[in-house]
């Protein structure tokens, strides 16, 4: 061993032990989702900032992606895990759910490792667009996953669960009130023996809960009820809903009544409101939900049905202009930042109505402030069509829907948004700025009113500095050693 060798050694082991030095225990509050599916990510390390410098203590992820898990060591953060719904049959192998296990959850298990404490087994599994193509796995990848854990020996510090979409229950339709709820008809044999090994383990029920969504496409819904300052109550036995967030969770407790499990403990596992890409996907909307739904967190009111302290994960951190838009173009929107780690309006995470600009990323880096727009000089206009509908195939053009921030603009204003929006995802590479001649570079930005052009930020290729590599390697290396 060099010296160089022997003082890298000698840093990377104070690191470790000024990390086992300050690590505690996530302080009680709000969480947040963190996806990943985008064309263009800050680097995990700049994102795991952003969430200390804003007291953020939880987070919910979607899967176990190695710079993650690398950047949230040592922050002291509380980690949901996941295992996406393409892996779940395979965990029907108890042999792979052990080998999972170890690789994922044992290995970042040491003083100063990731504080996980949840496994996310799929992600709504139950979903009616999926056909019934997760039915016979999710129960028993659920079982593997929670026995490896036994049998690593991290049965009582990590516990599995499964994210449920608010279908999984409902009330009838000639008693449509909380207190009438029950499982779906055509899985209720397969949640009560879910809600049984969850209580077998003292695990969750997580559940996802979205009042954006009871407007979306119905317009009948009243508006109101979508949000927490004041509503034409619903009167259930004489208790009155003055807002669907509470009454779908009280349906929730209901159907766990019905199945002879009323007081299991329900994380709230997704909740939020898009701000674009909808006529009711807007940043007012937004932050009139945010500050409802905040100060009733903090305030620890819990549910008609189910008074005190919710467990919640804010969907979601970041936008996500990769996700599928099959649900509706507002599904990328739900960041409460931008694309760029950004906040998009003020908010008090703590709920104590203070708010103020959430803390965004720092040191972020863009391309250059350079756009492609429309040729005003193009001469054949008969492919315009043709080409805006690629570059939207291929980019993210929801902005320009009906009711959303760009819906507005102009013929040419449109096609130069779509051609912009390739552009940057093409990391302005200048063959992506021709579109048969109807495309030009420019310098000029064409963002008006709530409509922005965006310039997206360089690579997210960010390596991990080679003494946090060290670090990193030595002491997982020495925790799976003892």
């Amino acid at each position: 061993m060099d010296v160089f060798d022997r003082i890298t050694v000698g840093v990377c082991a104070g690191m470790v032990l000024l990390m086992l030095m300050l690590r505690g225990g996530g302080v009680e509050g709000v969480g947040v989702n963190w996806g990943t599916q985008a064309t263009h990510m800050l680097p995990p390390r700049t994102l795991v900032q952003m969430l200390k410098d804003n007291g953020v203590s939880k987070v919910k992820l979607f899967d176990t992606d190695e710079a993650t898990m690398s950047a949230l060591a040592g922050s002291g953060i509380e980690v949901m895990v996941a295992i996406p719904n393409d892996q779940l049959s395979a965990m029907t192998d108890y042999s792979l759910a052990q080998k999972w296990v170890n690789h994922n959850i044992s290995r970042y298990n040491f003083n100063g490792g990731v504080a996980i404490k949840y496994v996310a087994v799929g992600n709504e599994p139950f979903l009616s667009s999926y056909n019934g193509s997760f039915i016979n796995v999710t129960l028993p990848a659920l079982q593997n996953i929670q026995n490896a854990l036994i049998a690593a020996g991290l049965g009582d510090k990590v516990k599995a669960t499964v994210p449920l979409n608010a279908d999984v229950y409902n009330s009838p339709v000639s008693n449509p009130v909380p207190s009438a709820g029950t499982f779906r008809s055509d899985i209720s044999g397969l949640m009560t023996q879910i809600v049984d090994f969850f209580a077998q383990n003292n695990a969750p029920f997580t559940v996802n809960i979205y009042p954006f969504l009871s407007l979306y496409g119905n317009d009948n819904f009243p508006f109101n009820y979508a949000f927490f300052d004041g509503a034409t109550p619903v009167i259930d036995n004489g208790i009155q809903y003055t807002n669907v967030f509470d009454a779908n969770f009280d349906t929730l407790v209901s159907a766990l009544k019905t199945v002879g499990h009323g007081d299991m403990t329900i994380i709230v596992g997704e909740v939020g409101w898009p701000t674009d890409g909808d006529k009711n996907a807007n940043i007012g909307n937004a932050y009139r939900f945010y500050n409802g739904l905040l100060p009733k967190l903090a305030a620890n009111v819990g549910t008609p049905l189910r008074p005190g302290n919710i467990e919640v994960y804010l969907f979601s951190l970041i936008d996500e202009d990769a996700k599928s838009v099959a649900p509706g173009n507002f599904e990328r929107h739900w960041g409460i930042f931008r694309y760029d780690g950004q906040p998009k309006f003020a908010l008090d995470l703590s709920g104590k109505g203070q708010n103020k600009l959430l803390i965004g990323a720092q040191d972020v880096k863009y391309l250059p402030s350079q756009w492609c727009l429309f040729n005003p000089n193009a001469q054949n206009l008969t492919t315009l069509g043709d080409n805006i509908n690629y570059a939207c195939t291929f980019s993210d053009c929801t902005a320009l829907g009906y009711g959303s921030s760009c819906n507005r603009l102009s013929t040419s204003d449109n096609a130069s948004y779509a051609f912009n929006m390739y552009y940057q995802v093409q990391n302005h590479n200048p063959l992506s700025c021709n579109f048969q001649g109807l495309a030009m570079l420019s310098t000029k930005n064409l963002s008006q009113g709530t409509c922005s052009f965006i310039i997206q930020i360089a690579s997210s290729s960010s390596p991990v500095p080679s003494l946090v590599a060290c670090i990193i390697s030595a002491v997982i290396f020495l925790a799976l050693c003892t």
